[in-house]
């Protein structure tokens, strides 16, 4: 018996399974009966040709579509079970996600960016400021805070974006191609970020990328075509 809960408890623990996954758009099918487990504080890259279904498997499992059929858990909840109101809550506390386009709001500084996610859990103004500020400070940004987007760079706009994904300490960061906009020294900046804030807070990472540098740096790399796994 202690050798059986002594295996148990080797086990990986999974923070995704996403099973049977189909997904179409009229004739289009979009994905194939796809299956993805992804493991606690694993760095998982998606990769394939444009068209592969690599953006339309991060939204579903990142909870921003629905399939058409299949089962998804997430820290072992099913997302089917949850109302429109419990799955924005659910993914608001637990999920945070990275674009390649930023989708900072221009009117707002820095620090109020990175504290919106906060906002939306009605914390206070003072404690999402004092997180926020940490976030900033963490990525190397104490000194621009009070700067708006159009005042910030490439790389210091996505390192905000970074901030405002981290801002309710989730359990899963989704980038969907977070270095597509960003010049060489950027990139390798951004792709040694995700390793540091996994080593600082054991954080799981799914990232869909055309970038190959970034994909041979991940844990595991799956390969998709034309909606279908072909090598994990």
């Amino acid at each position: 018996m202690a050798e059986l809960f002594s295996i148990f408890l080797s086990l990986p623990i999974m923070v995704i399974q996403a099973l049977n996954i189909i997904k179409s758009y009229g004739d289009l099918s979009v994905l194939n009966s796809i299956s993805i487990s992804i493991k606690k504080a694993e760095i998982v890259s998606i990769v394939g040709q444009s068209g592969a279904g690599k953006t339309t498997a991060l939204q579903i499992m990142g909870t921003l579509l629905k399939a058409d059929s299949g089962t998804i858990e997430i820290l072992n909840t099913n997302i089917a079970n949850l109302t429109e109101k419990q799955l924005s809550r659910f993914r608001n506390n637990n999920i945070g996600f990275v674009f390649q386009f930023h989708h900072l709001l221009a009117e707002f500084t820095a620090l109020e960016n990175v504290c919106i996610p906060a906002f939306l859990q009605n914390v206070s103004k003072r404690k999402a400021e004092t997180r926020a500020k940490e976030l900033l400070d963490f990525l190397n940004l104490s000194h621009r805070m009070h700067h708006k987007p159009s005042e910030l760079s490439g790389g210091e706009q996505q390192r905000v974006a970074v901030a405002r994904a981290l801002m309710n300490n989730p359990a899963i960061i989704f980038a969907d191609e977070p270095s597509g906009n960003l010049d060489s020294k950027n990139k390798t900046e951004l792709h040694e970020l995700f390793f540091s804030l996994r080593k600082e807070f054991n954080q799981t990472f799914v990232i869909v990328t055309h970038d190959t540098s970034l994909a041979e740096l991940s844990d595991r790399v799956i390969s998709m075509q034309d909606g279908y796994i072909i090598s994990d």
